[in-house]
């Protein structure tokens, strides 16, 4: 009898995390004694907000990209994102002397695009509720030579995500569970990969906007699950089926899903700009909005959140946020 080996694993992690140094921010863990006291736990917030290009993206780009042959750094990188990657691979190739172009819907946010410019990169846009970014960056990366790096369905990109949580874990010690943020899939697989091979019984919990669950419907089935492109003000989740290769490691190690409504993510922005004195985006917000509206069950003693990005501009946070 064979069986297949993970995909990513500990070492790769590791492997990344000594590629990374120097390189990305080993961002601040903060803790709340206001937020611990609500929610009946000690937590432990991994802010990613403070990375490169303002989220975790940067870990994965930079370690695919940083991987390329020269011969093919020197022909450009390609890329689709709604924008923390798009960001993040702009940000990696100006790095590494090389060029990006980039995919991007027509209604990413105004802040997202301008930052993804302003690492150089070339912009090329669709219709994310009638267009195929996947196919179109195919496409584009095939017709002018360049090495296509996904914001999540490749290994590298996995295991550098992972390298968030495995900071988290040196610095604050063991935890009984960790809550983190899913789109595609790739943080909360390399996140899971890391925790899960250090301390095997620590609980992972994913957590997805109400509008887009189709990481707990996947789950549930046992098998991918497409769902309608979701509207929700999470643009960073508002994905219509897990990664195919994320989604073969997070069957493994993911324990459960919660969900949350876009009034518990906005309540989660609040008391993080009120209380904690961050500015988080909205998907970054989804574990603390978890959190703060019990959607995450009975804590453990000691829980973990990675804050995935603060990516918004200051009229989307008012938009948001203004309100009572």
């Amino acid at each position: 009898m064979t069986t297949t080996p993970p995909l990513i694993t500990l070492d790769d992690v590791r492997d990344a995390a000594a590629r990374l140094k120097g390189v990305a921010h080993r961002t601040p863990v903060l803790r709340s004694r206001t937020l611990d006291a609500l929610v009946g736990a000690e937590v432990l917030l991994k802010c990613e907000n403070f990375q490169r290009v303002g989220a975790f993206k940067f870990r994965g780009a930079y370690n695919a990209a940083s991987r390329l042959a020269p011969e093919q750094l020197a022909r450009g990188i390609a890329a689709y994102s709604s924008g923390n990657h798009a960001q993040a691979v702009a940000l990696a190739a100006r790095e590494l002397g090389t060029t990006a172009v980039i995919v991007m819907p027509e209604d990413a946010p105004r802040s997202k695009r301008a930052a993804t410019e302003g690492y150089g990169a070339e912009i090329v846009t669709y219709d994310r509720y009638t267009g195929d970014r996947v196919a179109i960056a195919e496409a584009l990366a095939a017709d002018r030579g360049l090495a296509l790096i996904p914001p999540y369905e490749h290994p590298h990109v996995m295991a550098g995500q992972g390298t968030a949580a495995l900071e988290l874990i040196e610095e604050a010690g063991e935890l009984d569970a960790l809550l983190v943020p899913v789109g595609g899939g790739g943080l909360i697989a390399g996140s899971a990969t890391a925790v899960k091979g250090l301390r095997p019984g620590t609980r992972i919990v994913g957590v997805e906007p109400e509008a887009g669950d189709d990481t707990k419907r996947s789950l549930e089935a046992g098998r991918r699950v497409e769902i309608p492109v979701p509207r929700t003000i999470a643009d960073g989740q508002a994905l219509h089926t897990p990664g195919e290769l994320t989604f073969s490691v997070n069957r493994r190690l993911v324990d459960e899903i919660a969900l949350v409504s876009d009034d518990e993510i906005r309540a989660a922005m609040r008391f993080a700009f009120e209380r904690l004195k961050i500015v988080v985006e909205p998907s970054g917000a989804t574990p603390l909005a978890a959190l703060l509206a019990g959607r995450a069950g009975a804590l453990p003693r000691r829980v973990g959140v990675i804050v995935s990005g603060g990516n918004i501009d200051t009229g989307r946070f008012a938009e948001l946020c203004g309100g009572a």
